[in-house]
């Protein structure tokens, strides 16, 4: 299925990107423009005046005309083995040179048998030695996920192409297939980790998104939606982090406890179901990028629950990390020793954002 709606899909860790630790390993093509810009993590942007040595510049993957048998391709390594549950083919700015079609293939490599990918030549046509070398994959023979597809221009209200996806197997790595050239803006592949179980005695981030974390709910994400805080890099801005609105309820004047302590009202909240049930050891809160915005406190709270979390039950949250203040653009650490859980739910008061969490412990059964 492909349309323009956006999917509840949109709402799982984008295993492409690059702040996820996505990367192109081949492109038949880059002439116009790089097949990196696929799988950046900005909104393609367009700038009308802006021309290279090779024609006009644009923010997307963008091949030659074809002159030659074939259609271009790309192969995309994801960051870590995964379940894809959907795509978004956005053609931004693409209106009268976009790709007409494309289709997904995808594959679970070894690692040696990704080393038979010739190394890369980013802004560069492949050249008959490196498509000699990459055949070596057969990655024309890999499972079809997506098969050849009508895409739309990058007008604004037909540039974002979704696609739901059906297979429950595991991949490491796509192929993007494009007839028979031309541009795309961005493409993102949402999914659901499925990462090896570490050993009992390793100490893992137990809320990475690549140990399998995810977002399962939250109360406010007007600038950046709290599933930013499990990657496993480090922010690059605000806008790579979670960020709420300023809350209406918010005191006319901020008055201060006898404590020395700040009187708030209201708070923001994030669940996030761990990748694997553990005890957690220690806990990081980092508000790198948040300057004038970051909250005044936080705090975490556990839960042991075996199924998936549901924002109308009651449940009765055990406390990991106390309401604690932040302070602006710094990675703040707590020494903890939770019980077994499986979900966190991180609250801050009264409003603003954080960049990342992190939650180190130890994998456990239930």
């Amino acid at each position: 299925m492909i349309g323009n709606e956006t999917q509840d899909f949109t709402k799982l860790s984008d295993f492409a990107s690059v702040s996820t630790g996505g990367k192109v390993l081949f492109a038949t093509d880059d002439f116009f423009a790089v097949s990196e810009n696929l799988i950046a993590d900005s909104e393609p942007i367009f700038i009308a005046d802006k021309y290279t040595e090779f024609g006009k510049w644009m923010d997307g993957w963008e091949t030659r005309r074809k002159r030659i048998p074939g259609h271009d391709w790309c192969i995309i390594k994801l960051a870590i083995n995964c379940v894809i549950r959907g795509l978004l083919v956005d053609t931004a700015f693409f209106t009268g040179n976009n790709a007409p079609k494309f289709s997904i293939q995808a594959a679970l490599l070894t690692p040696e048998e990704e080393e038979l990918i010739p190394e890369r030549n980013a802004g560069s046509a492949s050249s008959d030695r490196d498509l000699e070398l990459v055949s070596r994959l057969h990655s024309e023979k890999w499972k079809e996920i997506v098969p050849i597809t009508p895409l739309q221009p990058g007008y604004e209200e037909t540039r974002r192409n979704y696609v739901k996806v059906a297979s429950e197997k595991a991949w490491t790595h796509i192929r993007l297939n494009i007839y028979p050239d031309g541009g795309i803006a961005r493409l993102r592949v949402y999914g659901e980790a499925r990462p090896q179980v570490p050993p009992p005695d390793q100490l893992v981030d137990l809320v990475s998104l690549l140990n399998g974390g995810v977002c399962e709910g939250y109360s406010n994400a007007h600038y950046g939606h709290p599933k930013n805080l499990i990657k496993p890099f480090k922010g690059t801005g605000m806008a790579d982090g979670w960020e709420t609105a300023r809350r209406k309820d918010r005191p006319e004047i901020i008055r201060s406890n006898p404590d020395g302590t700040l009187q708030f009202t209201g708070e923001e909240w994030a669940v996030f179901k761990l990748g694997f049930p553990g005890r957690i050891q220690k806990l990081s809160v980092d508000t790198a990028h948040f300057k004038g915005n970051y909250p005044y406190t936080v705090k975490i709270e556990g839960l042991n629950l075996e199924c998936d979390w549901c924002p109308d039950a009651k449940y009765k949250w055990q406390n990991i990390l106390k309401p604690s203040k932040l302070s602006a653009n710094n990675e703040h650490w707590y020494e903890r020793n939770s019980d077994i859980i499986t979900h966190i739910r991180v609250t801050i008061s009264p409003d603003g954002g954080i960049s990342r969490i992190r939650a180190l412990g130890y994998v456990s059964e239930i």
